[in-house]
């Protein structure tokens, strides 16, 4: 795993064991309700560096539907335009912000406005090379990209309906309805191109700079799309939905720790035999996008490479599922074979059985382990850390997990004690650092640390409450709860334990 981080870019440097943080952009500091890819991205890159951190974790980027969750998003290719820096396109000349709308608590509205002002800019003062670049763009993204861009157009137009209640010749993609939405919205369709040619340029330009600083980027890969998305549509023979688009058998999971009745996520799930009558081709165009974007990437439920939790579409929890096996080594041979090396980790947590591990294993994948899980009682858990494996990928918790400090705080007094004993000394006073101390001297390649632990946040700071809805994703941090001292204390630690030798 470490090799194929080092070998992303030949700033990095070659090592053995590494510290990350994770942090999505959206909880990044700004003056605006969400973080993007401005001035404190290449902030927090430094704040990185000096921490002795190599690698920044983050959640999927792309365009997201009104309840903001990353795991469902518009497109598995695009880039979220509201992660678009707009101080990046001032610099540039193409935006005037003292002409865009005063009332920017409106954000979603005050920054497309901002970005339709700036597609005008561009093409008023864009240079030979900037228009030479827009259409190299163009050019190399054209196999996602013109989907992509005709759905959005037509879903704004359609006052954000899903696909699948538009007019049916749109909803089908018969050719001519195609062809008139297409001379229709050109304009629409412009700005949509523009936007994701912007994206991908400041994200270009935030990998440089992260590799600069020895920083590699980890990315997030959801494993199944959303019912509402531009690669549904485009392709509806590759999902399990019916002929007017509906969705016939869905994602989700059976009861675990999270819920008592399981998830219901709702993706329609592949169809598998027509993914590998193609030779897994979308899956190959899937990956190539995301891996030019990140150095390293987590596959989001990568139990359902060997087998999927299969849910009518018409149930109300997802008890009612059951597993249906997926051609997970013919899917990764195939990846194997385009990439010739696949820098992944997999989220393997949950129900895992036998056949799940031996999949991983089979391809030399890293696993996870969760600190948080740990202390049960039971000495064989395997997320202890006498029990960790090298390959592998330790964290205090996710972006599903309570904070550390907040969830040590909410166990019962006995369990208090058995993270004491284990640990080996009082804790109460200094959580979550003695968590963050036993990630970090983990046997593990990676240890992998939220933000809302380095900062010591307590209750209400967590990312995401799974099986909810309302209230997630917005969580963000200030500058001014950073004490002076932090960095050079996981610096100190990240050399204590051989993971920074800066």
């Amino acid at each position: 795993m470490m090799d194929t981080i080092a070998t992303s870019g030949e700033r990095l440097q070659r090592r053995q064991r590494r510290c990350g943080l994770l942090l999505h952009p959206t909880s990044l500091p700004g003056d605006l309700a969400q973080g993007d890819l401005g001035h404190e991205a290449f902030r927090f890159i430094e704040f990185c560096a000096a921490s002795g951190v190599h690698l920044w974790q983050m959640l999927p980027l792309g365009p997201t539907h009104e309840d903001g969750s990353p795991y469902q998003c518009l497109s598995v290719h695009a880039g979220n335009p509201l992660l678009i820096s707009l101080d990046w396109l001032v610099d540039r000349g193409w935006l005037d912000k003292s002409r865009c709308p005063d009332d920017t608590e409106q954000h979603e509205a005050y920054r497309q406005h901002c970005l339709q002002m700036a597609w005008v800019g561009f093409e008023v003062a864009a240079d030979p090379d900037q228009q030479q670049a827009y259409e190299a763009f163009q050019a190399e993204h054209a196999h996602w990209l013109s989907d992509f861009a005709l759905y959005i157009a037509l879903r704004w137009e359609r006052g954000h309906r899903p696909w699948w209640e538009w007019p049916a010749g749109e909803r089908d993609r018969k050719p001519a309805a195609l062809k008139k939405a297409r001379q229709r919205l050109a304009n629409e369709i412009a700005q949509v191109q523009f936007e994701q040619f912007v994206f991908f340029s400041q994200w270009r330009e935030l990998k440089e700079y992260a590799h600069q600083h020895g920083l590699a980027l980890f990315g997030d890969v959801p494993i199944f799309v959303a019912h509402d998305s531009a690669e549904v549509w485009a392709h509806p023979e590759y999902f399990s939905v019916d002929a007017l688009g509906r969705a016939e058998t869905v994602a989700g999971v059976p009861p675990d720790y999270f819920s008592e009745t399981g998830q219901l996520w709702g993706n329609p799930l592949y169809r598998w035999d027509r993914l590998q009558a193609d030779g897994f081709q979308w899956w190959i165009e899937r990956l190539r996008t995301q891996l030019e974007l990140f150095d390293l990437l987590r596959i989001d439920h990568f139990r359902g490479f060997e087998a999927c939790w299969e849910i009518p579409a018409t149930a109300e929890t997802a008890i009612e599922g059951h597993w249906v096996k997926a051609p997970g080594e013919a899917l990764l041979r195939a990846l194997h074979e385009a990439f010739h090396q696949l820098p992944l980790v997999a989220e393997d947590l949950g129900t895992i059985t036998p056949e799940v591990v031996a999949l991983r294993q089979a391809f030399s994948l890293p696993g996870m382990k969760i600190l948080q899980f740990a202390f049960d009682g039971n000495a064989d858990n395997p997320y202890l850390p006498h029990n960790h494996e090298r390959h592998s990928v330790v964290y205090t918790g996710t972006h599903d997990n309570d904070t550390t400090l907040s969830w040590y705080k909410n166990l019962n007094n006995a369990d208090q004690q058995r993270v004491a004993d284990y640990l080996g000394y009082a804790i109460a006073k200094d959580m979550p650092w003695p968590l963050i101390r036993s990630a970090i001297a983990s046997v593990a390649e990676l240890a992998v640390l939220p933000m809302q632990d380095v900062l010591g946040l307590g209750e209400g700071n967590r990312m995401n409450l799974p099986g909810t809805v309302e209230g997630n994703w917005r969580w963000r941090f200030q500058w001014s709860q950073l004490p002076a001292e932090l960095a050079p204390r996981l610096r100190h630690m990240n050399r204590l334990y051989g993971r920074s030798d800066d």
